[in-house]
């Protein structure tokens, strides 16, 4: 028994068809996306092996409700949309605001040591044989997810052991983080 699949509320729904035969195509199938450009459909419209011709199978298809599916699924466009003006988008600038103050953790992973710093913006502070520098440090709006974002340049008193330049993140500690095999530092706000 095959089922026909269609797009329901945002959902891909299976509805039991007919036992039919499968049918045997004789022509190659373009790629999945060459035919969907041609149907002019979304690319999650429908599986390509159901058959879009009407009147096959109609008292085991489901329709939707008036309105859940999008104009291009459907064929046809709603009134408010046939004007030349594009749909306003929702798009949040990526503002960030400007800090006095970065708040660091600093971990001697020898000694198990741990110490919160605040530096000013401008200002320097030394953890072990480290001197850590602030550039600058930005956070969120209230309105925004929030996170923060300090510039740090650290260099180490130790010749051989490497430096650091650059942005560190708060949520995203990973993205660019300090290589040190004694210390590990982590942006924990600025303020």
């Amino acid at each position: 028994m095959r089922s026909r699949w269609f797009v329901a509320g945002g959902f891909l729904v299976a509805a039991p068809a007919l036992a039919q035969a499968p049918a045997v195509r004789s022509e190659q199938l373009p790629p999945l996306q060459q035919q969907w450009q041609q149907r002019g459909l979304p690319q999650v419209q429908q599986p390509p092996d159901v058959p879009d011709t009407p009147g096959q199978d109609q008292q085991t298809q489901v329709q939707p409700p008036a309105g859940a599916l999008p104009p291009a699924a459907t064929g046809s466009t709603p009134p408010a949309a046939t004007g030349s003006t594009p749909p306003a988008t929702m798009d949040r600038p990526n503002a960030w605001l400007p800090a006095a103050t970065v708040k660091l953790q600093a971990l001697d992973k020898v000694n198990a040591q741990t110490a919160t710093l605040t530096i000013q913006v401008g200002g320097s502070a030394t953890f072990g044989s480290l001197t850590i520098t602030a550039k600058g440090c930005f956070v969120r709006p209230a309105d925004q997810p929030p996170d923060a974002a300090a510039y740090l340049d650290v260099t180490d008193s130790h010749s051989d052991s490497p430096g650091f330049a650059g942005w560190m993140l708060k949520d995203e500690p990973s993205v660019s983080m300090m290589q040190d095999p004694i210390y590990d530092l982590r942006v924990a706000g600025c303020a």
